[in-house]
C-alpha cells in the first residue's frame, strides 16, 4: 500500500512539471524517436514529423517534463469537416504513463483558438489498442458526446492483409448527451 501512494505522490510531482506546448520544426527528430519508442505506433518518416511540426503546429501538441519531450499528439482540422478535428497518433513516453497526459494533451488543443469551430474529434484505432480506446471513452465522456465507431481502413481492402483494420472512432457532437438528456 505505501509503495502506491508513493508511486502516486511521485507522478503527481512529475505532472506539475509538465508542460504542453505547440511544435516547433526543432522538434521532428525528437518526436520521430518518441514514437518509435511507442510501439504499436506507425512509423512515419522524420520528414513527415516535421512537417506536422512546422504545417499543423497549431493542432499538435508536444508535452515536456524537466525540458524532454514525454509526449505528442498529431492533429488537424479535416479541410472537408471544418468542425471536426481528426487525430492522427497519440504518443506518451513510457515514464509519462499513468500521468493523465494525453488526456491533459488532447484537451489542450481543443481549447485552442483554432479549434473554437470544432465540435467533433475523429480518430481511427485498431481493435487491440486498449490504452488509445479507453482514452478517447474517457475523453467523450469529458465532452458529454456520444462515441461511434465502425471498420474504416480494412486489413485486406487498404493494407493488403500486412495491418489491422483501423476503425473510425467519431466523438461528438461535443456536449450532445447533456442536450440530449435536458
Amino acid at each position: 500500500m505505501q509503495i502506491d501512494q508513493l508511486r502516486s505522490a511521485l507522478r503527481e510531482r512529475a505532472a506539475r512539471k509538465l508542460t504542453l506546448r505547440s511544435p516547433q520544426p526543432e522538434d521532428g527528430s525528437e518526436i520521430w524517436q518518441l514514437i518509435r519508442d511507442c510501439g504499436p505506433l506507425d512509423d512515419n518518416s522524420m520528414y513527415c514529423n516535421l512537417l506536422q511540426c512546422d504545417h499543423f503546429a497549431d493542432t499538435c501538441v508536444v508535452a515536456e517534463i524537466d525540458g524532454e519531450i514525454a509526449g505528442w499528439i498529431s492533429a488537424y482540422v479535416l479541410p472537408s469537416e471544418p468542425d471536426t478535428l481528426f487525430v492522427w497518433q497519440v504518443a506518451v513516453a513510457e515514464k509519462a504513463r499513468g500521468m493523465g497526459v494525453a488526456k491533459r494533451m488532447l484537451q489542450d488543443i481543443v481549447s485552442r483558438d483554432c479549434c473554437a469551430g470544432v465540435t467533433k474529434l475523429k480518430t481511427t484505432i485498431t481493435r487491440d489498442n486498449e490504452a488509445s480506446w479507453a482514452l478517447f471513452r474517457a475523453f467523450a465522456d469529458r465532452m458529454d458526446a456520444p462515441l461511434d465507431h465502425e471498420a474504416h481502413y480494412t486489413r485486406d481492402d487498404h493494407f493488403d492483409g500486412n495491418h489491422a483494420t483501423e476503425y473510425m472512432v467519431t466523438i461528438g457532437d461535443f456536449g450532445a448527451r447533456k442536450s440530449a438528456a435536458a
